[in-house]
């Protein structure tokens, strides 16, 4: 649009100096000239309209605005004075709000780094509403409204209402986790075909296994036994438990949940046909038939517990797990290698386990 009216403002230019040189006869000529144009135009195009672009309504409102309106009524014009006038004040505004408009509009934006902590408080506290989030900015002394707190809370997809209160079961697990048990039962087949149980528990917190014993006849008397010698390995390990969960699998026996209550353990059941929430057992169980039972033949009884004993060995010692930021059941990870020379050198020797099918990987001595 600018560059039109540039140019239509050259043209008319031109024009005008054109005219210097005629004598008002002359022009008087011309404009009667272009008023016939017009009327013939106008008595052409019937009940049909002008159309005029935004650059030559423009020109027309700048050209012929100053005109009083007497004037303006007197000119044979193809729009009324008043549509003329209407087009200057509209341009005026225009230019009016463009040079008023501020350079940042709204507010300024949100720190990032306050943003970021928004989502990391909204992230870690889940039961908490955006106001609560607000109340914990304060105390912090990051001052920022309550509605900063709902709108960034908004576009990070994030509920900000209190709905975000319930309790799901995953974080039933988590507070709990210092506290918390879980066992199953695993099944293998040796070569001759007998099937074997595996019965196995798992703390929550730490990630330590305790594979109770492995038997073909998964009798009530049997199970007891395992109860009975898992509370007393907790007791000498001097870890407190209140809860242990399990699934509804026939092969417990009410004798098995008697021996945990007066042990002071309550018995957590899971959800028919529902093995999340039993997720961390199960996630073990997953990981020992990937890892030792597809890989290997099992021959018999003994030979089951002793794959199983070397299993839990290398699980504790040397396996890391994602659910405890990879660190081992009964180790930490050490410290990271920060020396330059020792990482451009390293020698890692290889162990074997089970004739290879668990490899470990250590630094030499």
């Amino acid at each position: 649009m600018l560059t039109r009216l540039g140019y239509l403002a050259v043209t008319h230019a031109f024009a005008v100096l054109r005219l210097l040189p005629m004598s008002d006869r002359d022009m008087d000529a011309e404009i009667l000239a272009l008023c016939h144009q017009l009327m013939v135009l106008e008595r052409q195009l019937g009940k049909g309209r002008v159309r005029f672009t935004p650059t030559d309504r423009a020109f027309l409102a700048a050209l012929l605005h100053r005109l009083p309106r007497d004037v303006l009524g007197s000119i044979r014009l193809l729009v009324r004075p008043d549509t003329v006038l209407r087009r200057h004040r509209s341009v005026v505004a225009r230019r009016h709000a463009a040079a008023s408009r501020p350079k940042r509009p709204g507010r300024p934006r949100t720190v990032q780094s306050v943003r970021a902590l928004v989502l990391r408080l909204a992230k870690e506290n889940p039961g908490w509403g955006y106001r609560r989030v607000h109340g914990e900015l304060l105390v912090l002394g990051v001052k920022v409204a309550a509605s900063t707190v709902w709108q960034i809370l908004k576009e990070a997809g994030i509920d900000p209402a209190s709905e975000r209160a319930c309790s799901t079961w995953a974080d039933f697990l988590r507070s709990q986790a210092d506290a918390l048990l879980a066992c199953d039962f695993l099944e293998t087949v040796t070569l001759s075909g007998a099937r074997l149980y595996v019965l196995a528990v798992i703390e929550h917190a730490s990630r330590r296994i305790r594979i109770l014993g492995a038997t073909a006849h998964p009798t009530a008397s049997w199970v007891t036994q395992a109860a009975k010698n898992l509370v007393v390995d907790l007791e000498d390990a001097g870890c407190r438990v209140r809860f242990l969960v399990r699934d509804r699998d026939g092969k417990f026996p009410a004798l098995f949940d008697a021996v945990l209550a007066d042990a002071g353990i309550e018995v957590v059941l899971s959800g028919v046909r529902m093995p999340r929430m039993n997720s961390v057992m199960e996630r073990w169980v997953q990981t020992c038939r990937c890892e030792l039972l597809d890989r290997t033949l099992i021959w018999n009884h003994r030979h089951l517990l002793y794959a199983l004993r070397e299993f839990e060995r290398f699980y504790h010692t040397h396996r890391p797990r994602q659910g405890i930021a990879n660190a081992r059941p009964l180790y930490p990870l050490p410290a990271p290698i920060i020396d330059p020379d020792q990482i451009a050198s390293l020698d890692i020797r290889r162990r074997e386990r089970l004739g290879g099918i668990l490899r470990e990987y250590r630094h030499a001595a």
